[in-house]
C-alpha cells in the first residue's frame, strides 16, 4: 500500500534522512522508533506531504506521489495526528472534528464518522460544545485523532501520540488504537515510548541519524540483543504498555 524508496530530506544544507526505504502493507499497523533526533518526525512529515523530498519515492497505492502538492495528500486519502496536536484552541471540540470532514467524500460520511469516533472516545461525548484549550492533554490528543478518522483516511499518521501524557491515559489511547487497527485501518506509529510501539506494533523500523538500521517484527527485534541494547534499551518493561 505504501512504498518509501530511497528517500532523503534535508532541512536546508543540513540531512536528515538518508536513503530511506520501508513497506507497508493494506491493513497493518507498522511502528518507527527511534531516539531524540533520529528523523522520525521528518519521515512521517515528508509522507504526508508537510516537507518536501530531496531524492526518493513515495508511492501510494501505486501512484507516485512524491511531488504532490501538500493540499493533495489528504485527498488521497492519508491524515495525520501531528506531533503537538495542533488543535484549533479557541473552536469548539465539535467544530475542530468537522474540519477533519471537509472533503466532499468525508462531508457525505460526517455524521457516520463523527458517531464512530464518540464510540471510541465517548469521554468527547459531553466536551462537543467545550473550546479545545480546556481539556485536558489527553482529551486533546482523543480530539485529534478523531479529527484525522474524520477524514475517513485510508492511511493514519500518528506522530509521537503518547508525548507528555500520563501512563493511564497512554493505556486508554493505545487500546483505541488496537480497536482502530482491527478495524482494517492501516496505521503507522512514530513513537518514542519503545515499549508501548513494541506491544501495539506488527512490524517495526529502528530508525537511527537518519537511517533505518534495522528491521522486523517485535519479537525478532527483541530477540537481537545488540539490538535490544543500543536502540531498544536493555530492560524493556511493558508496565506502561496496553494489555494484549
Amino acid at each position: 500500500m505504501l512504498r518509501v524508496a530511497d528517500l532523503e530530506v534535508a532541512y536546508g544544507a543540513a540531512p536528515a534522512l538518508w536513503g530511506v526505504s520501508i513497506q507497508m502493507h493494506r491493513g497493518e499497523l507498522l511502528s518507527v522508533v527511534g531516539p531524540n533526533s533520529a528523523g522520525k518526525s521528518t519521515l512521517i512529515n515528508t509522507i504526508a506531504g508537510l516537507l518536501r523530498a530531496r531524492a526518493g519515492t513515495i508511492e501510494f497505492d501505486g501512484r507516485d506521489i512524491t511531488r504532490l502538492p501538500p493540499h493533495r495528500f489528504c485527498a488521497e486519502g492519508i491524515a495525520i495526528v501531528p506531533e503537538g496536536r495542533r488543535l484549533f484552541a479557541t473552536m469548539s471540540v465539535l467544530e475542530n472534528l468537522e474540519l477533519g470532514s471537509l472533503l466532499p467524500g468525508a462531508r457525505a460520511q460526517r455524521s457516520s464518522s463523527l458517531e464512530h469516533a464518540l464510540a471510541l472516545f465517548p469521554a468527547l461525548k459531553a466536551k462537543l460544545k467545550t473550546q479545545a484549550a480546556s481539556l485536558s492533554g489527553g482529551q486533546q490528543q482523543m480530539v485529534a485523532v478523531a479529527r484525522a478518522l474524520m477524514s475517513r483516511p485510508q492511511l493514519l499518521l500518528l506522530d509521537e501520540p503518547s508525548l507528555g501524557l500520563s501512563p493511564l491515559v497512554v493505556q486508554d489511547l493505545f487500546a483505541a488504537f488496537r480497536r482502530i487497527s482491527a478495524e482494517g485501518m492501516t496505521m503507522l506509529l512514530v513513537e518514542q515510548n519503545v515499549a508501548i510501539a513494541m506491544q501495539i506494533a506488527q512490524r517495526v523500523y529502528v530508525l537511527e541519524e537518519g537511517r533505518i538500521v534495522a528491521e522486523g517484527t517485535p519479537e525478532a527485534l527483541m530477540a537481537r540483543p545488540e539490538i535490544r541494547r543500543a536502540y531498544l534499551g536493555s530492560d524493556l518493561n511493558a508496565d506502561n504498555a496496553p494489555p494484549p
